[in-house]
Order: C-alpha cells, then sequence, then structure tokens
C-alpha cells in the first residue's frame, strides 16, 4: 500500500489553539488530528501549524519565525513527496499593525499557491495538489486589541480566495460556511468547531485523492 502525504501548512488553528484553556487541543481534539485519525494508516497528515503565521510578512514583534513565505518551501522540500498541501492561513495578517486589505492579504495567498506549485515537492517531482482554505470570520466580540475592527475585512476574504483557487486550479473551501470563531475571543473555533472542520476537510480529501 502506498501511504498519501498531506501537509496541513497553517497558524494557530491549525495547530489547535483553544480558546477556553487557552493551551493546545489534544490531537483527538483538533481539526488535523481528527482528518488523521479518520482517513486511517493509508493517510500520513503533517500538523504544520504555528501560532501568529502570517502569510508573506514579517512581523515586527517576532522578526524570525512567523513569516510564512520564508519557512514554506524548506517545509516542502523536507516532507517531500507531498500528494496534497491544505493552505490555511490568512487570520493573522488581519491584525492592525500589518493594516492589510483584503486584496493584499490574498496576494500573499497567491504567492504561496505559486511556490507551491513551482517546488516539485510532489511524487515524481510533479506539484502537489492544494487545497486552499479561508480562515473563519472574525466576529465583533473578539477582545483581542490586536484585531480591533478587522471582522469586516475578513468577510471580504472568501471572494478573493475563491478566485485564486479557480484562477490556479486549487480546491477550495470556504471555512465559514461550516464553523465559528469562539465566543471566548472571537478568533479561534472551540473543539466542537474542529470536529465541524474535521469532517467537511475529511469529505473533501476523499474526492481529491480519488
Amino acid at each position: 500500500m502506498i501511504k498519501k502525504t498531506i501537509l496541513c501548512y497553517g497558524d494557530s488553528i491549525t495547530w489547535g489553539y483553544d480558546p477556553a484553556k487557552p493551551e493546545r487541543m489534544k490531537s483527538n481534539e483538533r481539526w488535523t488530528g481528527l482528518l488523521k485519525k479518520g482517513l486511517g494508516a493509508s493517510y500520513t497528515i503533517i500538523e504544520e501549524g504555528l501560532n501568529g503565521r502570517i502569510t508573506i510578512w514579517d512581523d515586527p514583534q517576532y522578526p524570525d519565525c512567523k513569516n510564512g513565505l520564508k519557512y514554506l518551501e524548506p517545509c516542502l522540500n523536507y516532507h517531500k513527496p507531498i500528494d496534497l498541501c491544505i493552505l490555511f492561513l490568512g487570520t493573522n495578517d488581519l491584525k492592525k499593525r500589518f493594516s492589510l486589505s483584503a486584496f493584499e492579504i490574498s496576494y500573499g495567498i497567491k504567492v504561496l499557491v505559486e511556490i507551491i506549485q513551482k517546488s516539485g515537492s510532489g511524487p515524481d517531482n510533479t506539484s502537489p495538489k492544494i487545497l486552499l482554505m479561508t480562515p473563519p470570520y472574525l466576529t465583533r466580540i473578539s477582545n483581542a486589541e490586536e484585531f480591533k475592527d478587522s471582522y469586516n475585512v475578513s468577510y471580504k476574504l472568501p471572494l478573493y480566495y475563491s478566485k485564486i483557487a479557480e484562477n490556479y486550479n486549487c480546491e477550495f473551501i470556504d471555512t465559514s460556511k461550516i464553523i465559528v470563531a469562539s465566543k471566548l475571543d472571537g478568533i479561534h473555533p472551540d473543539v466542537g468547531e474542529h470536529l465541524k472542520l474535521a469532517k467537511a476537510v475529511y469529505k473533501k480529501i476523499k474526492n481529491i485523492m480519488i
């Protein structure tokens, strides 16, 4: 049996940040761990989630580690061959200190998609398939000052992401139609929402990997 490898490249939602604790959710609670369990032994799920990861921008508060662009290519090369790359970023680009529009955030996503497609990190040096996921909406109840008033920008992301998916022949999930941010912080989905997301991603993967 040839195992399929899926790379999940994301931020604190992929890492499994639990707004109720706050700490990392257990493997059987976060969406990537649930996905691993559901897909079984024929798949290898690589959880590459990092709290605070941004698309292509340097974060002045964390200058050495949060830029998703700088780590993506080494990550792809380390884990190849990769059959499917799930790209799930954009939430941290909404922080006030970046002052980015939805268009600018989507530009960062487009750059990452192009790198994946040119990486040769798929089977036999081909390009991995890509599943692009837009983050859930921020909410007005967000108590984090750094995300203040960013919810209106987050509402615009699905349209831009869907166009990128169409133009670059990627699969697409708008997670805002599946999950909601926790009432505790208005940013991160809670354990129950991770289960919903895992089910949706599982179904999508089964269609992609036929």
